[in-house]
């Protein structure tokens, strides 16, 4: 029977009304999310090739269960507004929150901005939370139901040692930074408990209410501690150590450095002295591997509880982690250690065993589950829904993906190249194809000129400055005099590279 008119406007109504007024589908009869995320998780991941002896069984087997994104990549390479871009649907060149602080709700543009878990809460969704989700506390209790309907453990660290296990660290020797194995019980980790607490809530969940529930795990996170049976999975030898080409950063731009200009995460050059580099690399395996474990505790819970079929599930990294590529550990870079993550949807709608080279963004997260879910589409999301790659890994998408760190710096990624900008207008480009480790800088080359014309045109035409409040792992630049601003510290072209 053709719609009429009056039904046609009616639909029209629904979907010019974004998030006030819910889709007419029952929600019982939406598919549940299980919305996973992993901390500082980079690509050494076992289905993702990142690292050869990488052992993650579960996030494989869900792999193996749904759609592997092989080139997917985050908005910041830096937790909060990597975090805040995802749940958002907006990057950060438009919100400016490039740093650790502030907390979205406190930019008064964004205090009042329906994020992904409220608008699935608007559909008739019920929320839940344990563990890292967004970057640091939102507040007491009326602030945090804002957010989510059910809290559950905050996760993060857990049991310590009494002291640091590796010597002082340059640059501050922050507590965070410590890695190693101690005495002490998986069971008392703060990830395990963010597992035991999402295990129950499956099991307990109500059969008639669709149900949104996201768990965040800290670990790879430094202080990256493991028990000694996730160490005993990787050798005690240099087979663990990741290539890293001799003097790497001769080719990349003086400016490459001002985005990690002065961090607490030490040089390659400190953990090769001070015989800490294997170390780091066993300890991050070694919270991989863990981490894998309580993954597979909660899909194990999800297919008990008999939900699998019914819930979209998706596991996503915040960002990557450099262990000694580049001359440097931590993130904050625009390379691809740092902006390459795991990124998988399993569930229905999803094709199984499928993989897909096209280049994918975490921005597009909350398109793609607002549209699996059959939710009232948003027209104000700077992300695009992945449901065309979910159904055919080789359809094409509209565009690259692009990370940015600090106003005027950013990276884009196709099938094949990365092109990246710095904010003095220094650049690089690199062939994943035949570099994958990207040691050679080709945008110099005249015999590339075109495909860096081509990726320059995807640099963000939106390129806010930071917003009010914004601290830690901020910087600036002043073309006029040349001089960059990392964290209120004036950065000269001829101050010597903090070591």
């Amino acid at each position: 029977m053709p719609l009429t008119r009056p039904v046609l406007a009616a639909a029209a109504v629904l979907l010019l009304a974004g998030t006030d007024v819910p889709a007419s589908a029952a929600p019982q009869s939406r598919p549940n999310v299980l919305f996973i995320a992993i901390d500082d998780q980079n690509d050494w991941i076992g289905c993702l090739g990142g690292h050869p002896l990488a052992k993650t069984p579960h996030i494989d087997g869900l792999a193996d269960r749904g759609t592997l994104f092989l080139n997917a990549h985050v908005q910041a390479p830096l937790c909060n507004p990597s975090r805040t871009s995802l749940m958002l649907g907006l990057r950060p060149t438009t919100t400016g929150i490039y740093g650790l602080a502030p907390w979205f709700r406190n930019v008064e543009q964004w205090s009042d901005r329906v994020t992904l878990p409220q608008h699935f809460k608007r559909h008739g969704y019920k929320t839940f939370t344990s563990g890292k989700i967004y970057h640091g506390g939102v507040g007491g209790p009326q602030l945090r139901a804002r957010e989510f309907d059910v809290w559950g453990p905050a996760g993060g660290i857990g049991v310590k040692p009494e002291q640091k296990l590796i010597p002082p660290t340059p640059m501050g020797n922050h507590p965070l930074m410590d890695w190693g194995c101690f005495p002490h019980n998986d069971e008392d980790k703060g990830d395990y408990q963010v597992a035991s607490w999402t295990v129950k809530q499956l099991r307990e969940m109500p059969k008639d209410q669709p149900f949104f529930l996201a768990a965040g795990f800290f670990l790879p996170h430094v202080p990256c501690y493991a028990t000694q049976k996730w160490f005993d999975l990787y050798p005690d030898d240099d087979s663990v150590l990741p290539p890293a080409g001799n003097d790497d950063r001769a080719d990349t731009p003086r400016s490459s450095w001002y985005i990690h200009w002065n961090l607490p995460e030490p040089r390659l050059k400190w953990v090769q002295e001070n015989n800490q580099w294997r170390n780091l690399v066993r300890s991050y395996l070694a919270c991989t591997s863990f981490v894998d474990a309580q993954v597979g505790r909660i899909l194990e819970a999800l297919d008990q509880a008999g939900l699998a079929d019914n819930t979209v599930v998706v596991v996503w990294g915040d960002h990557g982690y450099h262990l000694g590529e580049k001359a440097i550990t931590g993130k904050n870079t625009l390379w691809e250690r740092s902006t390459r993550v795991p990124l998988i949807f399993a569930g229905p709608g999803v094709g199984s065993r499928a993989r897909t080279n096209q280049p994918a963004e975490l921005l597009d997260l909350y398109p793609t589950l607002v549209e699996l879910c059959g939710l009232t589409e948003r027209t104000d999301l700077e992300g695009l829904s992945l449901v065309p790659q979910l159904r055919d890994p080789a359809a094409k998408r509209q565009r690259p993906a692009i990370t940015s760190h600090n106003q005027g710096n950013h990276g884009i990624r196709s099938e094949r190249w990365r092109y990246i900008r710095y904010v003095d207008g220094a650049q690089e480009l690199y062939d994943l194809q035949n570099d994958p480790h990207e040691w050679t800088n080709l945008a110099g080359d005249p015999q590339h000129a075109a495909v860096v014309a081509e990726h320059r045109r995807w640099l963000p035409k939106v390129d806010v400055p930071p917003a009010p409040g914004s601290a830690h792992r901020v910087l600036t630049y002043d073309q006029a005099t040349d001089e960059a601003v990392w964290e209120g510290t004036a950065v000269r072209r001829t101050d010597p590279i903090p070591e």
